[in-house]
Parts: C-alpha cells; sequence; structure tokens
C-alpha cells in the first residue's frame, strides 16, 4: 500500500555559494551524531503541493549527511481524499463536520496504511491530518518503537471545534509537533514536544534556480501571455481558501487604473484534493472567457520552469489567500526579487514585511489598490525586491529548514 518515493540525489555543498560556508559546517556537525538514524517520512501526495516540494529537497540532504531516510505515500482512494478534504478545511474554520461514516472511512485507510508500516525507524514524520491516525492504530505494537513527530503545514489558528476536538487526542499521542508558527498552536496540544519551523524554498530547484531574460521571455508568448504588457501572476492550488475568484474581482478593479494589465494564475491539480477541478471550473466560469486572465495547469503543460519563468516575468506577485498554512509561493515571488501583495493570514505574514517587501491586505479593493500603487511606482518595486530576496535568504532557504529539523531530532532523541 505504502509507495516509497524516488529521490535525485542532492548535495549540501553546492549550496555553499547561496547560504555561506559556515552554515554549511553548522549542518554537517549538527548531523554527526545522527548519522545512520532511520527516519521516514509519510505525505499523502508526492505531487502538487508544498509538502512534496519540500520533501523532494529535504530527504536527499538528510542523507546526504548520513541518515537513512525515505519517504512514503499513503494509499487512499476518493472516498477517503474527500473525507480528508474536508477535514482539512474544518481544520483551517470551514464550519463543518464529518459524518461518522466520513471518520470510519479515514481510520480505515490509516489503518490499511499503518498494516504496511515496516519496523526499525528511529522517527517516522508524519505530514498533515492525511496520515495523521497511523501512530494511535500502531501504538501498542512494534512499529510504535522510536519517535514520533506530526508536522502541521495547515493553519490551525481558528478551527472549527467539533473536528478539532476530534482530532486533537490524536496530535497529543505524538512525541513532537512542528508548526509554521507560534500562533497555530492550539491551548490542548500538550502531549508532544512542540517545534516551530516554517517550510522553506530550495533556490537550486527548477522553479526557483536563475533564469535569463530570453528563456522566460520565450515560456510566456505560447501561453498568449505578453512579456511587453504589465503581469500580475497568482501561484496556487484552484482552492477556495486561495481565493481565486476574489484574485479575479480585485483584477477588474486593477484594470480600470492599468488598462493594459494582464493576470496569470497558475495551479497544480493534487491527485489528494478532489475539489481542484471542480474550483478551476468555478474559476474559468468566473474569469468569464476574458482573454488578458490566463488560468493555467500542470495540466496544459506548466511545470515548475514555467512557473519561474512566470514569477521572473511578473510586475507583481499576488497571493490573495483567506486561510493560509504557510503559502512557499510567497517565499519563491520575494527570491525573484518580486513584490508580493498577500492575505494578512497565517504564514504570509511571517514571510512579507508589509511596507518592506510587499503589502498585507485584506479584502478585494485593497488588494487592487496595493497592485496599482506598485504598477505605478518601479522604483518601490525594485527597493521591496531587494527587501524580499534578502529576508528569503536569512529565514526561509531549505538548509535553515534542515538545520532546525536535525535540532529537533537531537532534543527528541537524546
Amino acid at each position: 500500500m505504502l509507495q516509497p518515493v524516488a529521490l535525485a540525489h542532492k548535495s549540501l555543498a553546492d549550496y555553499t555559494h547561496i547560504v555561506g560556508r559556515p552554515l554549511v559546517e553548522e549542518i554537517r556537525e549538527l548531523a554527526e551524531p545522527l548519522k545512520g538514524k532511520r527516519v521516514v517520512q509519510l505525505s499523502a501526495t508526492a505531487f502538487g503541493g508544498g509538502v512534496s516540494e519540500i520533501l523532494y529537497t529535504l530527504i536527499p540532504l538528510m542523507r546526504d549527511v548520513g541518515l537513512e531516510v525515505e519517504w512514503q505515500v499513503i494509499y487512499g482512494r476518493e472516498e477517503f481524499f474527500n473525507s480528508t478534504k474536508l477535514m482539512h478545511n474544518a481544520l483551517q474554520g470551514n464550519p463543518q463536520d464529518l459524518t461518522e461514516e466520513q471518520w470510519a472511512t479515514w481510520f480505515q485507510y490509516n489503518e490499511m496504511n499503518a498494516r504496511e508500516l515496516s519496523r526499525g525507524w528511529d522517527i517516522c514524520l508524519v505530514h498533515d491530518p492525511q496520515p495523521a491516525a497511523m501512530l494511535a492504530i500502531v501504538e501498542d505494537d512494534a512499529r510504535r518503537k522510536g519517535r514520533w513527530i506530526w508536522r502541521c503545514h495547515i493553519d490551525l489558528s481558528a478551527p472549527y471545534r467539533p473536528v478539532w476536538d476530534f482530532f486533537e487526542p490524536i496530535v497529543n499521542r505524538y512525541d513532537a509537533a512542528i508548526f509554521p508558527a507560534e500562533e497555530y498552536v492550539q491551548p490542548g496540544v500538550q502531549g508532544p514536544m512542540r517545534a516551530f519551523i516554517p517550510p522553506s524554498i530550495d533556490p537550486l530547484s527548477p522553479k526557483n534556480a536563475p533564469m535569463m531574460e530570453p528563456t522566460w521571455r520565450g515560456v510566456l508568448t505560447p501561453f498568449g501571455v505578453d512579456p511587453g504588457r504589465p503581469l500580475i501572476t497568482q501561484v496556487s492550488r484552484f482552492d477556495p481558501w486561495k481565493d481565486p475568484l476574489g484574485v479575479i474581482d480585485s483584477f477588474r478593479l486593477i484594470r480600470r487604473e492599468v488598462p493594459d494589465a494582464q493576470l496569470v494564475m497558475v495551479g497544480s491539480l493534487a491527485h489528494d484534493d478532489p475539489e481542484g477541478i471542480r474550483y478551476l471550473d468555478l474559476t474559468t466560469e468566473h474569469a468569464g472567457g476574458d482573454p488578458d486572465i490566463h488560468l493555467l495547469t500542470n495540466l496544459s503543460g506548466v511545470g515548475d520552469s514555467a512557473v519561474n519563468a512566470f514569477q521572473r516575468a511578473s510586475d507583481v506577485i499576488v497571493q490573495k489567500s483567506l486561510r493560509e498554512g504557510f503559502g512557499l509561493v510567497v517565499a519563491e515571488g520575494l527570491w525573484k526579487w518580486k513584490p508580493v501583495v498577500g492575505g494578512d493570514v497565517g504564514g504570509i505574514r511571517l514571510q512579507i514585511e508589509d511596507g518592506v517587501s510587499g503589502y498585507l491586505v485584506n479584502g478585494i479593493g485593497e488588494c487592487a489598490d496595493r497592485v496599482v500603487e506598485l504598477l505605478r511606482d518601479p522604483d518601490k518595486r525594485t527597493a521591496m525586491g531587494e527587501a524580499g530576496r534578502q529576508r528569503v535568504r536569512e529565514r526561509f532557504l531549505c538548509l535553515r529548514e534542515i538545520e532546525d529539523t536535525f535540532r529537533l531530532i537531537s532534543r527528541i532523541t537524546a
């Protein structure tokens, strides 16, 4: 049932010119007593979201310094992912409970996957709600040996209480829990050791690696985007929490002031998100056939390199989320020297320094006003882009996340 994910080799040394030799050496020192530790990471998918992007980088780098790390994807069918999507939305505040049958489906699939989990791991790191019940199922089994860490990638600041009350005792079984920020931790999370580790981007990945202007210009043209006109881009799943309909409404206000503006919305469709196709259809309907609103997905041939090109071509990047666990696309945009206008929620607040590297906004009108301001002021765009790039270098690159993770593993295995 559990599917191992094949990973390319990465070397810590390749990042020295970006982060400096002292940090690389510090990480190697932290890893020295952890060499040979067996770690398994469990997630719902190997494609289409921030969790998978993080793991494609972190796991090879953990291996590079001597840990034995595997990544396994749980098995699930439509009824399971329908249930976990409801759970995900409820934990982010949507007032909808799961039925008894849906809770039972969640447990059933966790049990099926738990039976396949091999023994002998020193650390089992479980990502997000989908596989979180596996610990409860194996707790009295030999597979419980070692330490279990639950990593939360969603905004738990205001969960729907009936769902959280059901979920909370499961979290409390873990030895440690990782949250993007302290504000996400509910008062009832008392069992695990808590750590606050924001996610990170890989500056050498196809999505973030340097790209020459002729290259990114060549990517835009086949999609009907004019590199000579103002461009606004949002990269995110087609999901109500990302507010794609509100982005389109903001864009229509922007065009009253900047008539030649264009909007690109790029989203990946992941198999653990059954809502994605439906919300893409709603967004397409809301766009109303406007030739300057470009809705693109991995199904239309937009991969990581194309996302890189659209972000580099943009004058302003938008992430108008209503709730957000973290929102790696904000750090991606900042890394490319672009100001970002983002919703004043969740992990976006950790990344954007309001008025310094972009703007935090509430509502359609405020979003439009800030984008127009930036489109009209290239000097401000340049200054904010420089500030954003430096902030990501200091706080949101993958080597900082590796360092924080090793410190946590050292604490719980001491």
